[in-house]
């Protein structure tokens, strides 16, 4: 049967020294024999014994865990519980790492967004994380205002076409008022929701509804002044947090 010095079965097994004696002073892997100078010595079962550590290892289980496995007689049932710990462990670790990218992925979009209004700094980073938290309300508030929208466009549409084909025009003139009165309210809904992230003081502010109304703006973004310091130019649309 073949003899392993240290170096030997380190080198064997394609890991350090110090792997095989800090296995060594953990009682998992103990040399099998010693030379008459009291070096330690390890044969073709330390070596396979070692191969089996640094896979599991390689898996992520545990020093006290591999121990545990060696020194089990029957180690069907507790090789089969560490294997599906370390499995919902693994994946585990595998969802919150997912969710780390699609952050990173979210807030690399909203700081693109964010350049669109000036230029980037550190501060920015907190601006992409406001909106990142804030985007799921904002998109519920535009959900709403799509819904009522299209209503009145049936609304109006309708009795336009019915005045049309029809010749009757009183229908359309009953539904003006109501189109009117639903185009006022779903506007003013969406601004009582709506804030801005200046980009040069970094401060969320509500604009008057007069200057939001006829701003230029893009699906992210509208030409605002900054109610802090008055500068004017595009900025972020987040959801108004005080908005009931």
């Amino acid at each position: 049967m073949a003899s392993y010095t240290t170096g030997e079965i380190a080198k064997q097994a394609g890991v350090s020294v110090r792997t095989v004696q800090y296995y060594d002073t953990r009682g998992i892997l103990c040399p099998s024999d010693f030379s008459e100078g009291g070096r330690r010595l390890y044969n073709d079962s330390d070596l396979q014994k070692l191969k089996i550590i640094c896979y599991l290892r390689d898996l992520g289980l545990s020093i006290n865990n591999i121990g545990q496995l060696f020194e089990e007689r029957d180690a069907d049932e507790v090789l089969t519980m560490l294997l599906e710990e370390q499995e919902a462990e693994l994946r585990t670790e595998l969802s919150q790492q997912q969710e780390k990218l699609e952050n990173l992925g979210r807030l690399k979009k909203e700081l693109h967004t964010l350049k669109e209004a000036g230029p980037l700094s550190v501060s920015s980073i907190g601006d992409a994380a406001y909106k990142i938290e804030s985007s799921r309300k904002l998109r519920g508030t535009r959900i709403k205002m799509i819904i009522v929208g299209l209503l009145i466009d049936v609304l109006e549409w309708g009795t336009i076409l019915y005045w049309v084909f029809a010749g009757d025009w009183r229908p359309f003139v009953c539904a003006l008022p109501v189109i009117i009165i639903a185009s006022w309210w779903v506007t003013r809904f969406y601004f009582k929701r709506v804030a801005y992230i200046c980009p040069s003081c970094h401060k969320v502010f509500v604009p008057g509804l007069k200057e939001s109304l006829f701003a230029k703006h893009t699906p992210t973004l509208r030409n605002v002044t900054c109610t802090h310091c008055g500068r004017k130019g595009y900025c972020v649309e987040v959801h108004r947090e005080e908005a009931k």
